[in-house]
């Protein structure tokens, strides 16, 4: 079994507590294993993987290593999840309705949430709460306070930690599809569109099962065209699946990804989480069993493992040598490129991605602008 292989293995076994199937004959290399699940921010999943090898097939010094990692995980997320419950306590108090979108919301759908590698808080927010939050977080900020306009999307830092609220969550590729996602968040910001986390004394409200698999889903998939997306983004979906499943609109469902004309890309990551992930396939609505979606799965698969999490791999190093046009111009290659090879994917849509893409990248002005306190 490859390094590969073995990678997957253990991410399937930990994702859904199965068996390792590994045999004492297997040669592994858990260094480069180790690396690959670094690479992809699915430590935690691994080490749970691990913890189900037969007795004496990894080494004791490598099994620390992976047990210390995710010690550091798991303190990080405790002391994330602290800061969570005061700051959106406070900002309940002062009267600001948040909704707290991807990271820690999803990561309860975890059987070991607190394993599960964490990044940026995304709070979603309607016009008025946006606004209100904005004026609130800003004085709080350690550094200078950027803000997309126009995605009506702004990051602050406080305390080590980074607060990104949305006031949109758009795909960006897609008109019809921005349309159902605006009426995704629109919904969800509403009164009664929600579900509760109860973390610490604070109740922090998430968005609905229905609302958040399309949000999930539609995020990572922009990544996965512009920049690059990992598997954790896509276990992030398959666990969201996997805990909702009996409680999920799939009609609604169904009806939101024609409208958004997102159909193909549904199942061609949906034979992904099926035939490379390991997901039940009774979890997992509107799969496709064709051989032609498994070998896209195949397909985006190869280049999500290459990418890394969210472009991790890719050098960005130009940036520094060349001027910001030089720069702009080998982004256009690059991205061109990817786009490329997604038609052996999405024949129909990554044409139609790029040019919408394009025209939103280089030729509308996209109002950015930075606030200094």
């Amino acid at each position: 079994m490859g390094n590969r292989s073995a990678f997957l293995a253990l991410v399937k076994a930990g994702l859904w507590n199965t068996e390792v199937p590994f045999s004492h004959d297997d040669t592994l290399d858990f260094t480069e294993i180790l690396r690959l699940a670094d690479e992809q921010s699915v430590i935690g999943l691994v080490t749970t993987g691990v913890e189900k090898l037969p007795a004496g097939k990894l080494p004791l010094m490598e099994k620390l290593t992976f047990l210390g990692k995710c010690q550091l995980i798991e303190q990080w997320n405790e002391s994330m999840n602290r800061f969570i419950a005061g700051l959106v306590k406070r900002m309940q108090e002062v009267g600001i309705k948040v909704v707290l979108v991807k990271g820690q919301g999803v990561a309860q759908c975890y059987e070991k949430p607190l394993w599960r590698t964490s990044g940026d808080i995304d709070l979603l927010l309607d016009e008025e709460n946006y606004n209100k939050a904005k004026a609130f977080l800003t004085p709080l900020s350690d550094k200078a306070v950027s803000e997309d306009i126009a995605k009506k999307h702004l990051s602050v830092q406080i305390g080590g930690f980074t607060i990104e609220l949305h006031g949109r969550m758009p795909f960006a590729m897609s008109k019809r599809a921005d349309r159902v996602i605006n009426g995704v968040v629109a919904e969800t910001c509403k009164s009664g569109c929600i579900r509760i986390w109860c973390n610490e004394d604070t109740s922090i409200c998430l968005p609905n099962a229905d609302n958040d698999v399309l949000l999930v889903f539609t995020h990572y998939l922009n990544h996965f065209f512009i920049e690059g997306v990992g598997l954790k983004q896509i276990f992030d979906w398959c666990r969201l699946l996997w805990s909702f499943r009996d409680e999920l609109d799939k009609g609604l469902l169904e009806n939101r990804l024609h409208e958004a004309r997102l159909m193909s890309e549904w199942k061609v990551f949906a034979s992904l989480a099926v035939n490379n992930l390991g997901m039940p396939q009774e979890a997992m609505p509107l799969y496709d069993d064709s051989s032609s979606y498994r070998r896209k799965a195949n397909r985006a698969l190869s280049h999500i493992i290459k990418s890394g999490n969210l472009g991790h791999n890719h050098d960005v190093s130009y940036r520094a040598k060349h001027s910001a046009f030089a720069s702009n111009i080998i982004t256009f290659f690059r991205r061109l490129t990817d786009f490329i090879k997604f038609t052996l994917i999405f024949p129909i849509d990554s044409p139609r991605f790029f040019m919408s893409y394009m025209i939103s990248r280089w030729f509308i002005n996209d109002n950015r602008q930075t606030v200094i306190r």
